[in-house]
């Protein structure tokens, strides 16, 4: 297959970085893998990125928003809502709505996500058996990961975080799984948080913790988890999500976190469509959005992540799996520019946080796991026809 003129963004590029005068690119595509990339002479025809990375979703939650209802604005209701809904969940129902959500994902060029699953005591979740079946179901085509969502308070029981870790380490052996936790303004969070880390550190698994997910200034989860990382000298094996409480402290203090972060190796996540839904006034046009400061983050030489978090859920009732449009939407609220700049936040950056082995840069051998978006330019991106797309999987069109 041959690919002509099209756009590679210079942060998706494993070749001719130095090479500013080549616009667009021919590529030679054969046996699953790009054999060969050219400049081109002609005008680009589309943009091409690699195949899509999107390194925070809730797959069990998807599609519940008719039985469970929306939350408008309420973090707290719809944690209450969610977990009333969780007590109808059967296998047959999550697998329905898990595989759903993996087809609409699959068409949009997704080739690997990281799903965080509810586990709110010491048994097993229904949703970890249905997802191993869905991972085998799936692999080759989309490559999926699972982080236990577990109240932090659980990492603080000896015999639970044992328990809880055991099952998932034996679930790692299929394909990563991380440990992690919902961290808002917690009574005794230095050490509760130490021991999530003691047990993660005794079987060897990442973190990825759900981490100040609100607008008070006083939240210290990211900068508390980022110390521990450093006390400890375990760097490189931690994300952390949401962080909405950055956006709301001092400029000094927020830089502060993110010097830590940056030293500490933490991939930090935005997950604008959750966190516009849930945070800010409700009772009037909201004015403070939530979106954590990934323009700071990135300035600092963190690489941030974007991700589609819920869909059709109390959290979010709206949305699809389509990664491209989620980014569409923190282009605009979080001022990123220029676009291809940030094309690497649903690409390389969530290919490094989940330690994929492809990174994502389309180079001479990579992968043929391509999306071929129409957009010709930065600022057709955004459109509706700038987003239309061929997902190459494997060399073959999808």
């Amino acid at each position: 297959m041959r690919l002509q003129a099209l756009r590679i963004p210079p942060c998706l590029r494993g070749a001719y970085q130095e090479l500013p005068a080549a616009q667009t690119f021919d590529l030679w595509v054969e046996a699953g893998d790009v054999i060969s990339i050219s400049p081109s002479t002609e005008p680009a025809r589309g943009t091409l990125l690699s195949g899509l990375v999107d390194a925070h979703v809730h797959l069990d939650k998807s599609y519940t928003v008719g039985a469970a209802g929306a939350a408008q604005g309420d973090l707290a209701s719809a944690i209450a809502r969610c977990a009333a809904n969780r007590l109808t969940w059967t296998p047959a129902d999550l697998r329905l709505r898990m595989s759903r959500a993996l087809e609409d994902a699959w068409a949009c060029g997704t080739r690997a996500m990281r799903t965080h699953i509810d586990w709110v005591g010491d048994d097993m979740p229904a949703a970890l058996r249905v997802f191993e079946q869905l991972r085998e179901q799936w692999r080759g085509r989309i490559e999926l990961q699972m982080a236990a969502l577990v109240p932090l308070e659980l990492w603080g029981n000896a015999a639970s975080a044992e328990r809880i870790a055991g099952q998932v380490a034996v679930t790692a052996a299929g394909g990563t799984s991380a440990l992690g936790a919902f961290v808002y303004r917690h009574a005794g969070l230095q050490e509760k948080l130490e021991a999530l880390f003691d047990v993660a550190q005794r079987h060897y698994l990442p973190l990825d913790i759900h981490v100040d997910e609100g607008l008070s200034p006083d939240a210290c989860g990211l900068q508390t988890v980022a110390g521990i990382a450093l006390a400890r000298g375990w760097q490189g094996r931690i994300v952390c999500s949401h962080a909405c409480s950055l956006s709301v402290q001092p400029a000094d203090v927020a830089h502060r976190t993110l010097q830590a972060c940056r030293a500490a190796g933490i991939h930090l996540v935005t997950l604008p469509t959750t966190n516009l839904y849930l945070q800010g006034d409700w009772e009037g046009t909201p004015v403070e959005r939530g979106i954590t400061r990934v323009r700071e983050a990135a300035a600092l030489g963190m690489a941030p992540c974007i991700a589609t978090d819920n869909v059709a859920d109390p959290f979010f009732p709206y949305g699809s799996y389509d990664l491209v449009e989620t980014f569409g939407l923190a282009v605009q609220v979080a001022h990123l520019a220029p676009v291809h700049d940030w094309l690497s936040a649903i690409t390389v950056a969530p290919a490094s946080a989940m330690g994929l082995q492809w990174d994502g840069r389309i180079r001479e051998g990579s992968p043929a796991d391509l999306v071929c978006l129409a957009a010709s330019d930065n600022h057709a991106l955004l459109t509706p026809t700038g987003r239309r797309r061929a997902v190459i999987r494997k060399g073959q069109l999808i």
